[in-house]
């Protein structure tokens, strides 16, 4: 899932997402004192708007420029800096952001896990970390674009690599509030929600 692959996702259809902030962010954000956010996987942008109407100043990073300049076009915002990136390569500014928000954010692990040690790292300290997965079943769907999910990054495991500077308020599998994405059967999400105490 590098850059080409999400180039041609964003350019199969004038729209993929439903222009909708996702509602996991909006049941823990909005309880949130604004601050600096780094939404990552931004896509065309609903999230990053969404923070930025609550008074957050947000940096919205996506490895598509594709997606990038559909989320300018789709309504640019002051508050919200727009980049093109691969954050698992070029990681974010350490302890600068009071909110990283990772949904549906799709991370390969990898030996050492570098590159989202390097995404936690981007918390600061009093800051929220919040990552959304689709719950991945034991025997994941064999058309899942060639690749295994067990190969990505759950939310679990992210929560896995938090050490005792972390207190973590939320690592369950909950039910979906909203439909699935068309064309999916994804009833539940993975949910990891921690705060960085020092």
């Amino acid at each position: 899932m590098d850059q080409k692959f999400w180039d041609e996702r964003y350019l199969e259809t004038e729209q993929i997402w439903s222009n909708n902030p996702n509602p996991v962010l909006l049941e823990h954000a909005s309880t949130l004192t604004p601050g600096r956010a780094l939404d990552l996987g931004c896509g065309e942008g609903a999230d990053a708007r969404w923070l930025a109407g609550r008074g957050w100043q947000v940096t919205a990073v996506d490895i598509s420029p594709v997606a990038i300049d559909r989320a300018r076009a789709l309504g640019d915002e002051p508050a919200i800096t727009w980049q093109q990136a691969d954050v698992v390569v070029a990681a974010p500014t350490p302890r600068a952001f009071d909110l990283v928000s990772l949904q549906y954010f799709t991370i390969l692990k990898t030996p050492g896990d570098e590159g989202v040690r390097g995404i936690i790292d981007a918390v600061a300290v009093g800051g929220t970390l919040l990552s959304v997965f689709h719950e991945i079943p034991d025997n994941p769907p064999e058309h899942w674009h060639d690749l295994n999910p067990h190969d990505f990054y759950q939310p679990h495991d992210i929560g896995t690599l938090l050490g005792d500077d972390w207190r973590i308020d939320i690592d369950q599998t909950q039910s979906r509030t909203t439909a699935p994405p068309e064309g999916s059967h994804h009833t539940h999400d993975t949910v990891l929600l921690a705060v960085r105490l020092s």
